[in-house]
């Protein structure tokens, strides 16, 4: 057999420009979006004195965990954490076992599946408003209940129109047929069936629904009333406020004042605690987005194929 030998395609010094200038392009919008990042980072471990007089660009100087220290010693910041953890785990389990199982159920032939269709994705687009939704929730018994906290956002309706997408794609309708012959039901189906080989989608969920929730301060702003019920998020928003004013009474502010010696060194070392706050209500996201890496592209890019 005659050896086939591949042939290399030689390079034009257009061609040599070109990556040369795509490569520099990609690495300045890399660095534009980093280097915000590496700098929260930097000035959440630098001396005060450093951040505010712009000393700090690339690395830390005169590193110090004292924004730290104040932080976490706020009891309150603790508790709000705790609650984020119990709001984001309940609530995205959730979230994507109802948006799989309604995801299911439009994936197949029914009565009037156009019009349900129309109906969820209507929702996507309009709402009552913030005011129409406090009453309903007021009405409900809902208001300044850890429940709310869960049931507030249950579903995305892009979140559960990808998920269709995906169990349309990927899951052969043979299969269905298949089990149907052997006696199979819709919820056997479902259970030993689409779940098993939803694996990739239902990692995807996990992430949006856990970084939405863990990201979300509105909804503890106004339907919690209850300090010791607030997400992390929401507590986090009054500390930055807290920080930025001087004024205000009863506040983290007064309390980093307390931890720190003196009014006078809090507002010295206000500054750090803020990238502090950042930093510790950034970390789980990212964590999460890490765990769910390799799952995450194949099932958003099969979710998004249009069924």
């Amino acid at each position: 057999m005659a050896k086939q030998h591949s042939t290399r395609i030689r390079e034009t010094h257009a061609d040599r420009v070109f990556n040369v200038i795509n490569l520099i392009f990609w690495l300045l919008i890399l660095f534009i979006v980093l280097y915000p990042l590496w700098l929260i980072i930097i000035a959440s471990v630098s001396d005060p004195d450093a951040v505010l007089a712009g000393r700090v660009l690339l690395w830390p100087v005169d590193f110090s965990l004292m924004g730290y220290q104040a932080v976490f010693q706020y009891s309150e910041l603790w508790n709000s954490y705790m609650n984020s953890i119990f709001y984001t785990v309940g609530g995205s389990f959730l979230s994507v076992i109802i948006t799989i199982a309604a995801a299911y159920a439009l994936s197949r032939k029914f009565t009037g599946k156009t019009l349900v269709n129309l109906a969820i994705t209507f929702t996507m687009f309009f709402s009552g408003g913030l005011i129409p939704i406090f009453l309903n929730v007021r009405d409900l018994g809902l208001y300044n209940t850890r429940t709310v906290m869960i049931l507030i956002n249950l579903v995305s309706v892009w979140n559960l129109m990808v998920a269709r997408t995906y169990i349309q794609t990927t899951i052969p309708n043979e299969l269905y047929e298949a089990a149907v012959m052997d006696g199979a039901g819709h919820f056997t189906y479902f259970f030993k069936c689409v779940l098993p080989l939803s694996g990739t989608i239902i990692a995807v969920l996990s992430v949006y629904y856990g970084v939405a929730r863990w990201n979300d301060y509105f909804t503890g702003l106004v339907f919690i009333r209850d300090r010791f019920k607030l997400p992390l998020q929401t507590v986090l928003r009054e500390i930055l406020a807290s920080l930025s004013s001087t004024g205000s009474s009863d506040s983290f502010f007064e309390a980093y004042a307390d931890n720190l010696g003196g009014l006078q060194e809090a507002l010295r070392k206000a500054e750090v605690a803020k990238y502090c706050c950042i930093v510790v209500s950034t970390v789980p996201a990212v964590i999460l987005y890490i765990f769910m890496q390799k799952y995450f592209v194949k099932g958003v890019m099969i979710g998004s194929l249009k069924g």
